[in-house]
């Protein structure tokens, strides 16, 4: 798939709203699109995470279509074209919880896409799951995904301290969390009222 696919005939169905985007479920045929983002410089670092062979990455993506508890989607714009990957990953029922993930790809960041992808996945969670908290992990020096999960109504917890190891030095996870209570409080519109 071409990151500016925007043929009518090989529309997308889209599954769930935000501001001015959409998800669609995530199928095999990402995977090129998704190594490509992965390969990024600054994605990869933020991340943690190299891009794998394209055999490899159709693999992962075809056993977590398997999985019952992810959901992955494809992040587009009103137009269908892809501008990221968004994920409500590791959902424990009896805990009520679940992990999110995001990555935008390089030329989508800072335009706002990922509070918007963020809001409509907390949505997703809280309105339509029986989610009570969801959690997200990332590098302490990762400034912009910081700044996008504290827009997106995360709260800061704490650090778990040298928890990753990347380009051959212990780094630091934030730990933020997101708690149904706060978003019930977040005064915005929901996915479903856009």
């Amino acid at each position: 798939m071409s990151e500016n696919t925007t043929d009518p005939d090989d529309e997308r169905a889209r599954c769930w709203r935000g501001r001015n985007l959409a998800f669609t479920p995530l199928e095999i045929d990402d995977a090129e699109l998704i190594q490509h983002w992965r390969s990024d410089p600054a994605a990869a670092h933020e991340t943690g995470a190299w891009p794998t062979s394209l055999y490899g990455l159709r693999e992962r993506i075809e056993r977590n279509l398997d999985d019952d508890s992810r959901d992955d989607f494809l992040v587009l714009l009103p137009d269908g074209t892809p501008i990221g990957l968004i994920a409500l990953h590791d959902q424990q029922p009896a805990d009520s919880t679940a992990e999110a993930y995001l990555m935008l790809a390089p030329e989508h960041r800072a335009k706002g896409h990922g509070v918007a992808a963020l809001d409509a996945l907390t949505d997703l969670a809280f309105g339509e799951l029986p989610m009570h908290r969801v959690e997200a992990f990332t590098h302490t020096d990762n400034t912009r995904a910081l700044s996008v999960l504290t827009a997106a109504g995360f709260v800061h917890e704490g650090v778990r301290r040298s928890a990753c190891l990347h380009r051959g030095r212990r780094h630091d996870l934030a730990a933020l969390a997101l708690l149904r209570p706060e978003w019930e409080a977040r005064d915005r519109p929901r996915s479903w009222e856009l």
